[in-house]
């Protein structure tokens, strides 16, 4: 296991004060919150943000963790204060990691009958059960090509997309989602990927847009996906590592499709006997 240093040359060069004077605007929180929250003073605040005074290494981590700054600019936060980056990136194959893959493949199939998958920070697909793989039935083999991305799959006009129901609703749910992550993130590669998949056409639904069934008390907005001649109908769920102290496991995400009606809750439960 190596600690990598994930920041750049031209993060460290503009020095620490500008960088966390971002996150703490990103955040909207004046100096004078964060030195509370810190158990520092604002004065000591605007001197670190305008470079009057460099923090310690304990400072720098104790404004990130306030300011829910993510592990991988953490390491970007220290390089520019001149420290050692401080959170390993280790590799998911790394033998380290041995007990957590072997976690996350039991947890994933314990799921099954239900969907669910584990993706990084980008949506690559680093695991998935058998749920899934029913629902990737007749998506093109030029699709599920390795590394398989789960935005990329969900929204291609070749991909689910067609066979989504309410793909409007759906489409810009996961849109709302990226863009929620490339604030929290600043992420080019996150970036990317979602100007990549925003612009794919959208493809009609099999069967038109469904109008949502206003009878029908959903507890969340579901994925209504055409499935062999069915509707199945679904909500995710994503979870993730509390309190991750490796830049490759802070971005993990568990997400898991719960049936969002007992009609396609049975037809699961009939797949799986």
């Amino acid at each position: 296991m190596t600690i990598v240093a994930t920041g750049t040359d031209a993060s460290a060069g503009r020095g620490v004060g500008p960088l966390l004077r971002a996150w703490r605007e990103r955040r909207r929180v004046s100096q004078l919150e964060l030195a509370l929250r810190a158990d520092s003073s604002a004065r000591h605040i605007s001197f670190v943000e305008t470079g009057r005074s460099r923090p310690s290494e304990e400072m720098v981590l104790r404004l990130a963790e306030h300011l829910d700054v993510p592990v991988r600019e953490r390491n970007s936060l220290l390089l520019a204060a001149g420290y050692a980056p401080r959170y390993p990136e280790t590799p998911l194959d790394d033998p380290a990691l041995g007990a957590l893959r072997e976690g996350l493949e039991r947890l994933i199939q314990g799921y099954e009958p239900y969907p669910a998958l584990v993706v990084d920070a980008v949506y690559t697909v680093v695991a998935a059960n058998r749920g899934i793989t029913m629902l990737l039935d007749g998506v093109p083999e030029s699709l599920l090509q390795p590394p398989l991305n789960a935005m990329r799959l969900t929204l291609h006009p070749e991909g689910l997309a067609p066979r989504i129901r309410n793909l409007g609703e759906w489409r810009g749910h996961l849109l709302a989602q990226m863009e929620r992550q490339i604030a929290l993130h600043r992420s080019e590669p996150l970036r990317a990927l979602y100007d990549e998949v925003a612009a794919y056409p959208v493809p009609k639904a099999v069967g038109g847009e469904a109008e949502r069934d206003a009878s029908v008390p959903y507890f969340a907005l579901p994925m209504r996906i055409e499935h062999e001649g069915r509707v199945l109908s679904f909500v995710s769920s994503i979870s993730t590592f509390n309190t991750p102290m490796d830049v490759t496991v802070s971005e993990l995400a568990i997400e898991t499709f719960l049936p969002a009606d007992p009609a396609t809750a049975k037809y699961l439960r009939g797949q799986g006997d």
